[in-house]
């Protein structure tokens, strides 16, 4: 596989975990092809912990109206 196909699968991987790179500059995007196997996997990792918190993030917003994020 070429290095350019790893990119893509790099953002392909980024994009169906949930992230949103339609909303990231070029620039950014050319740092998320450069990511090593590690830094994706340590990235995905994050997003998957972020993403179980986020129903009692947000549950805490609703009730202080934001005041505590």
């Amino acid at each position: 596989m070429t290095d350019h196909a790893h990119d893509r699968d790099r953002l392909r991987t980024l994009e169906d975990a949930g992230f949103p790179l339609h909303s990231l500059s070029p620039e950014q995007r050319e740092v998320l092809q450069g990511l090593s196997a590690e830094e994706l996997t340590l990235l995905l990792g994050l997003k998957e912990r972020l993403d179980a918190a986020e129903p009692e993030v947000q549950a805490h917003s609703e009730i202080a109206g934001g005041a505590l994020f």
